[in-house]
């Protein structure tokens, strides 16, 4: 099995007082999650925005939270890093209640659709428009009623669906994320 590389850069730009365009900050992510201990994916935290529109600074500022939290902020956006060991049986076999644990674990316990009878014990909902882009290696997304594996460059546009992900490939597969706050519309019935 490969290890994981919990490493990357993270390039932060804002103004000088002249106004000219500058770095601000240069430097591997600061927090990272091993959610559900081994075999679990790790979350590393690049940046989230509070506001739209987000309100530009000259000199941005990194609001830190205490813990890993799910989804964006209301009304904000959220840029993570997972990377995905294989799956293996610690995560198949997990029971409906602990599936829950584990988001609660990720500050979003409501997100947890697990039943008995779905595709995946962790499948999940958030009120969010997401962009999920693989970077390295391949990932299976499982939806309610289909299945398709992803590889690196592939990009998807996860629009609020009910959804799990499934390394089954036997390498770590990593994605990078982009969260947008969005709110369910009246127009169909969401079911657990």
């Amino acid at each position: 099995m490969e290890t994981q590389n919990n490493t990357f850069r993270r390039i932060v730009t804002g103004h000088n007082s002249e106004g000219k365009a500058i770095i601000i900050n240069d430097s591997s992510t600061v927090n990272s999650y091993l959610v559900g201990g081994k075999g679990g994916p790790t979350f590393f935290e690049v940046w989230h925005t509070v506001e739209t529109p987000v309100l530009i600074h000259p000199q941005p500022d990194e609001i830190d939270e205490a813990h890993l939290i799910l989804p964006p902020p209301k009304n904000g956006t959220r840029i993570r890093v997972i990377e995905f060991p294989p799956e293996g049986d610690e995560i198949r076999n997990l029971t409906e209640k602990e599936a829950a644990e584990k988001f609660k674990s990720m500050g979003d316990e409501k997100a947890s659709t697990s039943s008995e009878g779905a595709p995946h014990p962790l499948m999940h909902r958030t009120e969010t428009l997401d962009y999920g882009i693989v970077l390295e290696g391949e990932i299976t997304m499982i939806l309610d009623q289909e299945e398709t594996t992803i590889k690196a460059g592939d990009i998807v546009i996860q629009v609020g669906t009910n959804h799990a992900w499934a390394n089954r490939s036997g390498k770590i597969c990593r994605m990078a994320f982009v969260l947008i706050d969005g709110q369910f519309t009246n127009d169909f019935n969401l079911k657990k």
